[in-house]
């Protein structure tokens, strides 16, 4: 049986307390709350008590928001449990800030009902896919061979699953549809089968784990996520940390699909000659499978309308790819996508 969702929620302003749960009280959560940090401290220190999600003010007398969540983060127990800030403060310094002490998103005052609704469920959703990933990480090497090989083809199952899922999170808070996914992941499934050094179950692994790719956008703030127009250099450097935090997110696993999946998310906008992001990576010191999903993600989205952009055609999609084969991009990898180009557009067809 699954154990009802517990939030703690911390504010010093009472009111706030009681809006916040009477806009989650529909979801049937279980709450407690303090008005200070110290009082959230004692709350934690139960050893009765845990909690799914913390919803946290940032600006309390004695300790504040920025204090007590860069404390939880030093605590085993409590590290992994998602922190969401309560804050009017929407700056991009104050922002920046928060992601730095470990908090995973912030919600603004006034509250909206919807966007509480929405990034509670989300989040509390990803950390239990996070916790149930940790506890799958069991040692089988003391199992006779047929119960290992079983009990391995049911973790990949539940890895497939909770892909599936993860994506599903993804798709409610982007413009991608799943057919996107769906065609990038075909799309990076025949790279991957033509190229020389993979094999049948790299092509299989990168096929089930290149649907992550942008899990970490998850975390980006909404009003950036969506903006309609071009970002400025604060909020580029805030979208560019959807990289860095998928990867903290799924890189705790030692399952093939997660593994890869968290490569995929952390590389995936490296580029060739050294000038992508997040670690500036050049060359093959990109993992092959960031490579592959680069590709195949950026032919996927020039190819279809977004919000922001118009579908080009698939003329001018492929000449971009040629244009930036050892720039952007792998070159052998750009040699393979032209050399079969009709299967690549086939998928682009779905």
């Amino acid at each position: 049986m699954i154990p009802n969702k517990h939030i703690l929620i911390v504010d010093d302003v009472v009111d706030n307390i009681q809006v916040v749960m009477n806009i989650l009280q529909e979801d049937n959560y279980e709450f407690s709350f303090a008005d200070n940090g110290n009082k959230a401290l004692s709350i934690l220190e139960d050893e009765n008590t845990d909690f799914d999600l913390i919803l946290l003010d940032i600006m309390m007398p004695g300790m504040d928001g920025y204090s007590l969540c860069k404390q939880l983060k030093t605590s085993p127990r409590w590290q992994d449990v998602p922190v969401i800030f309560l804050t009017a403060r929407v700056d991009v310094e104050s922002i920046s800030k928060g992601f730095e002490v470990g908090c995973v998103d912030y919600i603004t005052k006034p509250f909206h009902a919807n966007e509480i609704l929405a990034r509670v469920k989300n989040h509390i959703l990803l950390y239990r896919a996070k916790t149930f990933l940790k506890q799958q990480n069991i040692d089988l090497e003391t199992k006779a061979n047929y119960a290992q090989i079983r009990l391995l083809t049911e973790l990949e199952d539940n890895q497939k699953e909770m892909i599936t899922m993860l994506t599903e999170v993804l798709e409610s808070t982007s413009d991608e549809t799943g057919k996107h996914v769906v065609r990038m992941a075909e799309t990076s499934r025949l790279l991957a089968t033509y190229y020389p050094s993979l094999n049948e179950d790299d092509a299989e692994i990168i096929f089930h784990a290149a649907p992550m790719h942008d899990i970490g956008k998850i975390t980006v703030p909404p009003e950036i996520l969506h903006k309609p127009g071009r970002y400025t250099e604060d909020e580029f450097e805030i979208m560019k940390h959807h990289t860095s935090n998928a990867y903290e997110l799924l890189c705790k696993s030692q399952r093939k699909y997660m593994k890869a999946a968290a490569i995929i998310a952390y590389e995936h906008h490296e580029k060739w000659n050294g000038t992508g992001y997040p670690r500036g990576l050049k060359g093959t010191d990109i993992h092959i499978y960031g490579r592959i999903v680069a590709l195949a993600d950026v032919f996927d989205a020039l190819t279809h309308h977004r919000r922001y952009k118009e579908a080009w055609t698939i003329e001018d999609a492929v000449d971009y790819i040629k244009d930036h084969r050892g720039s952007q991009f792998d070159p052998e990898l750009v040699d393979i996508f032209l050399e079969h180009l009709d299967e690549f557009i086939a998928i682009e067809e779905i």
